[in-house]
């Protein structure tokens, strides 16, 4: 039982990484200091940007369960 938390917690923390990688930003860096994110503040939230957010979320989920599954196994 243990492997096979410890298999899930590894894959579901590099899938949590690539996940928050793919987000895009959300304004409020260097480049909005320049005039860079002036075409990022008129594009709207998208289906695939909530579906995006919707698997990070399940993915997170599951990366604080099994962390907490791991400590109780100990």
């Amino acid at each position: 039982m243990f492997v096979l938390t410890a298999i899930l917690q590894a894959v579901s923390g590099l899938g949590l990484i690539f996940l928050v990688l793919l987000h895009s930003g959300k304004g409020g860096g260097l480049s909005d200091m320049f005039g860079g994110g002036v075409g990022a503040q008129t594009a709207g939230s998208t289906v695939v940007e909530q579906n995006l957010d919707r698997i990070t979320i399940v993915t997170a989920l599951v990366f604080v369960f099994t962390t907490v599954g791991l400590s109780l196994q100990f």
